[in-house]
């Protein structure tokens, strides 16, 4: 074989394999309901449900918050994350949840919170918490 055929499928394997890793570390967006029915990581797009609990004792686990969360289609679930509460959680107008169920509870690797902006009242604010190395 000449050089230039061997070189050319280098550059075709390498072209595969980066294809190929690309395609595997992307995730989708879904629900609650859909989270349930893969292993694999999912995004859900959500908001807080304030009128239950948020659980966090910096005292007992400085690297466990919890909370309850809907989906947009209205299912609801609780959420963990394996880091400390993000500051205005609270505020939050919508999240964007990404990781993936663990039984009946949804163990989030990250947490993108859009909150309403203190400088204007048009434009949202967007934050982005991620979980510890010890997650998931």
């Amino acid at each position: 074989m000449k050089k230039s055929s061997i070189f050319g499928l280098v550059v075709i394997a390498i072209a595969i394999a980066v294809i190929i890793s690309v395609y595997a570390n992307t995730s989708t967006y879904g629900s609650f309901g859909d989270a349930e029915k893969t292993n694999s990581e999912l995004h859900i797009v959500g908001h807080l449900n304030k009128a239950k609990e948020l659980y966090f004792d910096a005292t007992k686990d400085a690297n466990y918050f919890s909370f309850y969360a809907k989906d947009n289609n209205g299912e609801e679930c609780k959420v963990i994350l394996k880091g400390p509460k993000p500051e205005d959680f609270e505020r939050s107008e919508q999240l964007v949840l990404t990781g993936k169920m663990v039984g009946s509870e949804f163990h989030a690797s990250s947490i993108l919170m859009k909150c309403p902006s203190k400088y204007t009242q048009d434009k949202l604010e967007t934050k982005e918490v991620k979980a510890t190395s010890a997650s998931i």
